[in-house]
Parts: structure tokens; C-alpha cells; sequence
């Protein structure tokens, strides 16, 4: 045991040295100003967890209605677009019986490719 605690001893007068040397490559006053700058990034991260929790907590509390807003207005956009569709789809056979009936009905080309153009109405899913 003795020698247990010889050995714990010379260990401990060895970690004694290393940090009082150390401690004289590092001036005093720059570990306190690191210590402090630690500090106040510390208060600041506190800070912005404090906020990001409570809008985390908003959003808990806000999502339910908004998700509802959003499925009713994505349905709506739906049957609009295929409204849109369906609308599109009886001009063009319009069209197509007009200038079947009557070609001079539609004398200049570029309003023809303006009928035959079909608008891009995609809604994203």
C-alpha cells in the first residue's frame, strides 16, 4: 500500500508541475477574457433555445389549423384546375366546329395558334 501511495503521490506532484507550468505560458488576462467571451456565447445560445422552444410550441399549437387551410384550399385548387380543364377542352371542340363550319372565321395564323395553344394549369401535388 505504501508504495500505492508513493506512486499516487509522485503522479499528483507530477500533474502539479505540468499545470503550474502551464499556467505560465498562458497570460492571466487572456483566460479571462476567454472565460467571459464563453460566458456571453453561452447566454446567447441559451437565449436562441429559449426562443426556437417557443416557437416550436407555436407551431405545435398553429399546425392543426393551418394543415386543415391548406388541405381544403389544395382540393379547391384541384376541382378548380379540372374545371379549368374541362372548360378549355369545350372551347377547343368550339373552335374546331367553328372553323370547321366556317374556315374564313379565323383568317390570321397567329390567332389560330393562340386557340391552339392549351394553357399550362399544372397545381403542384
Amino acid at each position: 500500500m505504501a508504495e500505492i501511495e508513493k506512486e499516487i503521490e509522485s503522479i499528483r506532484a507530477a500533474s502539479n508541475e505540468v499545470s503550474r507550468q502551464f499556467k505560465t505560458l498562458i497570460d492571466a488576462n487572456d483566460l479571462d477574457s476567454l472565460r467571459h467571451l464563453q460566458l456571453l456565447i453561452l447566454g446567447r445560445l441559451q437565449d436562441s433555445n429559449a426562443v426556437l422552444s417557443h416557437f416550436n410550441d407555436y407551431s405545435e399549437h398553429c399546425f392543426p389549423e393551418v394543415s386543415s387551410d391548406f388541405s381544403r384550399n389544395t382540393r379547391m385548387l384541384k376541382s378548380m384546375k379540372s374545371d379549368l380543364d374541362y372548360i378549355f377542352q369545350k372551347l377547343r371542340s368550339m373552335k374546331a366546329k367553328i372553323m370547321a363550319t366556317y374556315p374564313d372565321a379565323f383568317p390570321d395564323e397567329s390567332t389560330r395558334e393562340v386557340f391552339d395553344q392549351r394553357p399550362n394549369l399544372e397545381v403542384p401535388q
